[in-house]
């Protein structure tokens, strides 16, 4: 078993380029971070701030259209240096994912036992009797009623909290020590958000298997996260855990994000927004890519980029003001 305090996954310098009519869009733009044995890291931001094209970039799946560049360390090997082939071993084996929408994902022409036991083919050894009852066996883990007559049925014969039920279980199939789980609630309604959410939480406990959490929803860090990494326009601008980022955060877009979450405000009271949009891709500011939003930017901002630098108190943050916003959160 992998020690708890052990790096999983490490990202590091992570860029990835797409090239579309002669413009080169930066989707990600030099990060790095760790990933533990068991533990909940939470990738937060915006629309199109990179965090999916992140995930997508660790197995190698953004290598189809894009150029990835740097390292990605699992278990101390390189995953960028293996071929598609060799990725094989890893990708959908110990490394496995699921995505926004259950029913893009999902084959509308199998039933949802089959595509479980695709899975369980690839990646074991088990025969087909073996597999048909390990597909029981998950559907009923991810709590499918009635799993054993359920696996004859097809994607569309589910609701949608359903299918995402059936999208883990197939993740879960190799028995993964991480899991790639992009915005796995889109979608669904708060009731059955809740219970995806507690089910992932309950099989990262239960199985001791690492989860990279995408999400826009702070609410959902705060519920499900041990450390959050926010990200904007392709960078890291603070990482740290997530009761210390969402406390005292030290970047002012992070500071915009949870201004913008609407609590304990009087009625018809206007609710705050981030002025401005994210910069383009192809467009990315030479500095500060958050300064022309920023309402402390200054010269050195618009002109240097800021560093992730690590903060006495666990957190890290690429701002050059840090002191300035940890006087306003503590105001």
């Amino acid at each position: 078993m992998t020690n708890q305090n052990e790096s999983l996954l490490q990202v590091r310098d992570l860029t990835t380029t797409f090239h579309s009519k002669g413009r080169v869009l930066r989707a990600v733009d030099g990060i790095s971070f760790d990933v533990r044995a068991g533990e909940v890291l939470g990738l937060v931001g915006e629309s199109g701030s990179g965090k999916s094209i992140t995930q997508r970039s660790i197995i190698g799946l953004a290598r189809d259209y894009g150029t990835v560049e740097g390292s990605v360390y699992w278990k101390g090997e390189d995953l960028l240096a293996r071929t598609d082939k060799q990725l094989q071993s890893v990708r959908g084996s110990q490394i496995s994912m699921i995505f926004q929408e259950p029913m893009t994902s999902l084959n509308p022409l199998l039933t949802v036992g089959l595509q479980i036991e695709e899975n369980l083919k690839a990646h074991t050894d088990l025969d087909r009797r073996a597999r048909t009852a390990r597909a029981i066996e998950l559907l009923d883990m991810v709590g499918i009623p009635s799993a054993a007559s359920r696996i004859k049925d097809f994607p569309h014969q589910f609701s949608g909290g359903m299918r995402q039920r059936v999208m883990i279980a197939i993740a879960l199939a190799s028995n993964p020590e991480l899991l790639l789980a992009d915005e796995p609630t889109t979608a669904l309604d708060v009731t059955i958000q809740d219970q995806i959410l507690q089910l992932l939480l309950s099989l990262a406990k239960n199985l001791n298997m690492a989860i990279v959490l995408v999400t826009h929803d702070l609410g959902v860090v705060a519920q499900t996260c041990d450390r959050v990494a926010v990200m904007y326009a392709g960078r890291l601008v603070e990482t740290g855990s997530v009761r210390d980022v969402l406390k005292r955060p030290q970047h002012p877009y992070t500071l915009g994000l949870l201004k913008s979450v609407p609590e304990n405000i009087p009625p018809r009271t206007p609710l705050y927004s981030v002025p401005g949009t994210p910069p383009a891709l192809d467009a990315l500011p030479k500095g500060c890519a958050f300064a022309p939003r920023c309402l402390k930017a200054e010269n050195v901002c618009l002109g240097t980029k800021p560093p992730l630098a690590v903060l006495g108190d666990g957190i890290s943050s690429a701002c050059h003001f840090t002191a300035d916003i940890r006087e306003e959160v503590l105001a």
